[in-house]
């Protein structure tokens, strides 16, 4: 399990590329037959991904990384498949997992076992889990049954659809909020106007990109913006006081997590437009 510690914003301002990249970019996620792990203590979160291909894949990591006898010990998870068909047994209970389907797995859930239907085209499972103090049931969402919102325009080029699986009202859970964001074809911009979030932080994962696609992402004090280029199925780590807004070379996906203080979508700073710098 990879280690990213905490940043402080003054420090972030002098960062180059490389040291950009380093803190706040997770280069590399579903990696064949593997669970890869990113350990944040930014709100304690880990990010991962599970892709298996010719065997099933078990949701572990050691006491020395997280100081519990398992996973879930302490913890709860939010997975969405971005990849092919597939399976995760909770605790001996299988809930097949289709591309976009979202499942969520509360405190004290000892055994979680990821599985492929077909070893040619995987499942991608990609994961993030935050401290839980209360156990909340496991659930599954389909696009079907998420809490959708359509904002944005093709006019201002930020036409999207959200998701919206893990928070009140949706998939209940102890702090973790958790959708996915489509934008529309003709669409490139996400997350702007932008905002910050002083009481938590957020993961964002941009996927559904051609090979040669990228995003422009945007961080940093709205007064002093830093950029990084991602790539597809790569993730941010964006901390609380922070901007995360992005432009793409084409339309894509991103999938969004936030913890911290409290579950509340719409609690954010917003940034006048005459503001950012």
């Amino acid at each position: 399990m990879e280690n990213r510690y905490d940043s402080n914003p003054k420090d972030v301002k002098g960062f180059d590329t490389t040291r950009l990249r380093e803190e706040f970019l997770i280069e590399t996620l579903f990696a064949p037959d593997e669970l890869v792990t990113v350990y944040s203590h930014t709100d304690r979160y880990i990010v991962g991904s599970a892709v298996p291909v010719s065997k099933e894949l078990k949701l572990e990591a050691d006491f020395k990384q997280i100081g519990a006898d398992y996973f879930l010990e302490r913890r709860e998870v939010g997975i969405i498949n971005v990849g092919g068909e597939g399976s995760v047994t909770v605790d001996g209970d299988t809930h097949e997992m289709g591309v976009n389907e979202c499942l969520y797995i509360g405190l004290g859930v000892k055994d979680v076992f990821f599985k492929s239907a077909n070893g040619d085209s995987p499942a991608k499972f990609y994961l993030v889990s935050t401290p839980a103090h209360k156990a909340y049931t496991t659930k599954k969402a389909g696009e079907g049954e998420a809490i959708k919102a359509n904002l944005g325009s093709l006019d201002s080029s930020n036409e999207r659809t959200i998701n919206k699986y893990i928070l009140p009202g949706g998939i209940e859970s102890c702090q973790l909020v958790m959708g996915i964001t489509h934008l529309a074809p003709g669409s490139m911009w996400n997350t702007m106007p932008c905002h910050t979030h002083n009481r938590r932080s957020e993961v964002y994962l941009y996927f559904n990109m051609p090979e040669n696609a990228a995003v422009f992402h945007f961080m940093g004090d709205p007064q002093e913006t830093r950029h990084l280029v991602v790539r597809n199925e790569q993730a941010i780590l964006s901390p609380s006081w922070s901007i995360h807004s992005g432009v793409g070379t084409n339309n894509y996906t991103f999938c969004w997590a936030m913890g911290g203080e409290n579950q509340l979508f719409d609690d954010m700073d917003g940034v006048d437009m005459k503001d950012l710098k």
